[in-house]
This record gives structure tokens, sequence and C-alpha cells, in this order.
């Protein structure tokens, strides 16, 4: 077998991944289909840490009286129900797993210690980012970014529902282009939606190329760190 192109990833899994077929919540099935799919790269050696989103719950929504920081906040708190819910899956696929968070949270989580993390990827523990950054403000893809040059990842693989990215909302504009290849310029002059433009800027002045795949077609992510043509490509 061909030997992978990665060996260290940041896997930046979307909350509405984790809902399958719906837009709130979590399914089971998809939960174990993404454990399924996380193993198949983790049984190759790869080192593999896992930021999760929380849009399955909590999109950081305002309202009159909800400041942006406290919604943040909130956001911040789904993304931990996301992480201990995919940390019993990954268990349950036999692999050892654990989750770090922005906000302690000491009775069912470690606090995020960079060195830490470094050391239990390098012994073969898949590590979960939860709580974001813990700063209101800031994305969970500018979460993944910034965790990927603090762990020195080789990559970010985006697992999304979409399969790759496009010009435009594929399902609102049948004429989108699909992009096979793309940079951080690009998509900051584009202002396409696939993330924020911090997390963009961050990967682009880190050198960390991004992978953007459909999270949903079995073996993708293997697929991705063997390098193969899928999705989209962002770097340079």
């Amino acid at each position: 077998m061909a030997e992978p192109k990665y060996k260290r990833v940041v896997l930046k899994i979307s909350g509405e991944a984790l809902a399958g077929a719906g837009r709130f919540g979590l399914d089971d099935a998809t939960l174990g289909e993404v454990a399924g799919e996380i193993k198949q790269i983790y049984d190759l050696g790869i080192e593999i840490a896992v930021v999760v989103g929380g849009g399955n719950f909590w999109r950081g929504r305002t309202s009159e009286n909800m400041d942006r920081a406290t919604a943040d906040y909130m956001g911040m708190l789904a993304t931990v129900i996301n992480a201990l819910a995919l940390q019993s899956a990954i268990e349950n696929a036999g692999l050892p797993v654990r989750v770090q968070t922005a906000i302690e949270m000491r009775e069912i989580a470690e606090p995020y210690i960079r060195r830490k993390a470094v050391a239990e990827m390098g012994r073969g523990d898949i590590v979960i980012f939860a709580a974001g950054t813990g700063n209101p403000f800031f994305s969970t893809d500018t979460t993944a970014a910034l965790r990927a040059a603090e762990v020195e990842a080789d990559v970010i693989l985006l697992a999304k529902k979409i399969d790759a990215v496009y010009s435009a909302d594929p399902e609102l504009e049948p004429g989108a282009v699909r992009y096979s290849e793309i940079t951080f310029q690009e998509i900051l002059e584009k202002d396409l939606k696939v993330m924020d433009g911090t997390a963009a800027s961050l990967c682009r002045d880190n050198g960390i190329p991004i992978h953007v795949f459909a999270l949903s077609e079995p073996g993708n992510m293997l697929k991705a760190v063997m390098g193969e043509p899928i999705g989209t490509i962002i770097a340079g």
C-alpha cells in the first residue's frame, strides 16, 4: 500500500455533519461512521487531532436580549457536547482518545495544554479540541487553524456536508464553479464561504494546506490522507 501523504493531521468536522440527515442534534449512525473513517486513517499510523463545531445545537445567533459574546460562549458549550459524543464513538471503535477544552471543565475533560496535546498525539492518542479557542468572536474554523499551527500539523482535513469548494452555493446556483485547487488569497478575494477570513489568513501565513471534502461519502477521509484528488485543496 502507498504511504500516506500526511503524518499529522487536524480533522475539522462541522457540527451539522454530525446531525446526519437532520439539521439538529446528534445521529448515532453518523457518529459511528465518522469513528470508522477515523479508524481507517489511525490504522495507518497517522497522528490525529479533531476540532468539532457546534452548529447542530447552536449557530451563534444573537438577539436584542443577547450580546455576541454570550452567544459565542453558548456555541463553545455546544462543541463540548459534540466532542464528548465523538469521544464515545471513537472509544467504541477501540481507539484511545481524549478531549481537551479551551475552557476548563475538569470533571469531564482535560484543559487544553499544547505540549500535552502534542505528547498525547505522539504516543498514539486521538485528541479532540473542544470549546473553540476559549474566546468569543472566533469560529471553530479559526480554532482548527490555530491548533494546526500549534501542534505543527501537516494539513487540515475539512470534512463538510458539501463535497468541495464552489464559487457559490451549488444548491442555490446550479452553475456554480467547482474548484479542485484554489489559493487562500482567492478564497479571501472572492469571499468564498468555505471558512472565515481569519482562519484562511492564519493558514496562509503558517503554510498549512486545507483539504476540503464531503464527510458523508465513505472512504473520503482515507482518500484525502493518501493524497487522492478528491474535493478541493486550498494552499499557497
